[in-house]
């Protein structure tokens, strides 16, 4: 399911958009520092009946108010402005699959984003209007045609996938970014 196609479903349920969640949720101070994300995943289920995955991809919409490392929506939107807009639901999507694994912090730079477990880095988001680029940190894992070995592109994770396009974010690349997580 696309993270578009999770938000959706969650509108036809609870005639609800995320901009709605986002004001409860505030309203109940689940957007204050140090929120975990599992309080408002069991607050969806309670109160609206949503499953984990449709919980965590509202929590992907509302993460960066709520992530551990400070306010990161103004160096989110920079990352993902002008003509590399195109890829935010991309990324959002992303990050609402990975939360399935557990709670995954972000911190943004001018040319990045890196993705957390606790303090841990075990991948980044770069993009530009042509392309999604993940690189993945995963000691001992082979490098192969599609999952290439990083180089100088950036020297904190071992490998690079390079996506062109929103459907190669596929099984086997979220297979390789949850065992990343889990060795982080």
């Amino acid at each position: 399911m696309s993270f578009q196609a999770y938000l959706d479903t969650i509108k036809a349920k609870t005639g609800m958009e995320p901009a709605d969640f986002a004001k409860i949720a505030a309203e109940k101070g689940l957007l204050a520092d140090g929120v975990k994300t599992g309080a408002i995943v069991d607050w969806l289920a309670a109160d609206y009946g949503l499953g984990r995955g449709h919980a965590m991809a509202l929590v992907a919409v509302l993460k960066p108010k709520t992530s551990a490392h400070g306010n990161q929506d103004a160096a989110i939107e920079k990352q993902f402005s002008g003509g590399k807009a195109h890829w935010r639901t991309t990324y959002d999507g992303l990050l609402a699959k990975l939360s399935e694994n557990g709670e995954v912090g972000i911190a943004a730079t001018n040319s990045y984003v890196s993705l957390l477990k606790g303090k841990a880095k075990f991948a980044i988001v770069a993009v530009t209007a042509d392309r999604f680029d993940i690189g993945i940190k995963l000691k001992g894992a082979d490098v192969t045609e599609r999952f290439e070995a990083s180089g100088s592109w950036n020297s904190m994770v071992t490998h690079r996938v390079r996506l062109t396009d929103a459907s190669h974010l596929d099984a086997e690349l979220l297979d390789w970014l949850r065992r990343a997580y889990e060795a982080a």
